[in-house]
């Protein structure tokens, strides 16, 4: 890609590729990060997928920033436990394993096709076939495993074995008991073809059409979601949360997503503090750091934010002194998400974040899409499950971001990693601000 048109970060070579090749075609930002999201649905599988949804913080050109919220909403009506297709399973990581939950029951409404459509019409310039012709392309003519990808296929077996439908597409042609390994093709033909039939039809066909009608018919199997549900699903559309963090604006997600706003906590209970002056990577600055992530989590549980954290009570200066207090004594005594930025010549920038939890095993049938599992991750269900409230957008710890220097430099990041995400940006914004 030629200097002038841009920058792109993303997950996955191909996924990059993607953007760049957009840019290269005379496409803007949203273009390139909307047809890197598609690639991203094909070639990072087990992290993203059109089952999903996730966020993106959207700067058109030097304008007032905004977020897009296509995450994952709660259905109308919670069933009863007995009723429900909930199952453990277990994520091998080697050392240790984490226990998950799967089925039917734990699919939310998904939000990222009807994001996808709602940022086109807004901010991009391409047609949609333009922007999902290389993810149809990698589906169709297949592609090959990268050893990242093939170790969360091994982290996460349990769940796209779970089902026959869901370990048909990811078979392993060298052993029909495991999933695809590194350097085997990977191919998604009926995926390949919905991409295609979705850019001709519209996100009518997933919310209102047959493949809403597909979901709600298997629900009626363990499931709660029903075709009012996803007929009702709408993108959320509002103001970033915003603060000034020594001398550089950040932008971040804002409530009732989680990840935001506790980034922006940590960042206040160390704006009073010189960072750079405890020197990095010292046994001071760890030490600091260490006690900020603990009190953020800490926090949390005090603002109650089961269902999302008020901004109002977390960044007021009472509570934030309860911890600044300590903090201060301290330095005078001695875990399925996919992130893609894109920043394009005219000064548009794009960060954006998306998950599909660890899938639930639930495939639609007849197109290749493996479905969330977002009501069944303790991540976002701190409350215990089954306890959501009801037609509700899900808290999120997704936090794609993007900091504005007084020189005019801008940087647009996010990050993959459940609950270690906010802990990962925070980090990264002190190394750039900082040091």
């Amino acid at each position: 890609m030629g200097k002038a048109r841009g920058v792109v970060a993303a997950g996955h070579t191909l996924t990059a590729e993607a953007a760049a090749e957009v840019l290269d075609a005379g496409g803007n930002a949203y273009d390139a990060v909307l047809a890197a999201l598609m690639v991203a649905c094909v070639v990072e599988p087990v992290l993203c997928s059109p089952g999903g949804g996730g966020f993106l913080l959207a700067r058109p050109d030097s304008k007032t920033p905004r977020v897009y919220d296509f995450f994952v909403h709660t259905p109308a009506t919670r069933q009863p436990e007995s009723n429900l297709d909930f199952r453990p399973i277990l994520a091998d990581f080697g050392a240790v394993t984490q226990e998950f939950h799967i089925g039917h029951g734990t699919v939310a409404v998904p939000g990222l096709v009807r994001g996808l459509f709602d940022i086109h019409r807004d901010l991009c310039t391409l047609p949609m076939g333009d922007i999902v012709a290389q993810a149809v392309n990698h589906a169709r003519n297949g592609v090959q495993v990268t050893p990242f990808q093939a170790y969360l296929f091994r982290v996460v077996s349990a769940t796209f074995t779970a089902t026959q439908a869901c370990h048909r597409i990811f078979r392993s042609a060298n052993d029909a008991a495991a999933l695809v390994g590194e350097g085997e093709i990977l191919r998604q033909p009926e995926l390949a073809d919905i991409l295609e039939t979705l850019a001709i039809e519209g996100d009518g066909l997933f919310y209102r059409g047959e493949i809403a009608a597909a979901i709600a018919n298997d629900m009626q199997s363990g499931g709660q979601i029903t075709r009012d549900d996803l007929a009702a699903y709408a993108v959320e559309r509002r103001a970033p949360l915003t603060l000034d963090y020594h001398g550089v604006r950040i932008h971040t997600n804002s409530p009732p997503s989680s990840g935001g706003l506790l980034i922006a906590f940590g960042l206040k209970l160390l704006e009073s503090i010189d960072v750079r002056e405890l020197g990095f990577a010292t046994c001071k600055y760890l030490d600091t750091l260490a006690y900020v992530i603990g009190a953020t989590a800490e926090a949390r549980v005090a603002a109650g934010g089961d269902t999302g954290l008020d901004s109002g009570q977390m960044l007021d200066d009472a509570f934030l002194a309860r911890y600044r207090d300590e903090i201060a004594g301290r330095v005078a005594s001695r875990r399925g998400t996919t992130h893609m930025s894109v920043i394009d010549a005219d000064g548009n920038l794009a960060s954006l974040t998306v998950s599909n939890g660890e899938g639930s095993g639930y495939v639609v049938p007849g197109t290749g899409i493996v479905m969330n599992n977002m009501l069944g991750e303790e991540d976002l269900n701190p409350g215990g499950f089954q306890r959501w409230p009801e037609g509700h957008r899900m808290t999120s710890m997704m936090a794609p971001t993007l900091l504005e220097w007084p020189d005019g430099d801008t940087v647009a990041l996010g990050s993959g990693g459940s609950n270690r995400l906010r802990t990962a940006i925070l980090q990264v914004l002190l190394n750039l601000i900082d040091f």
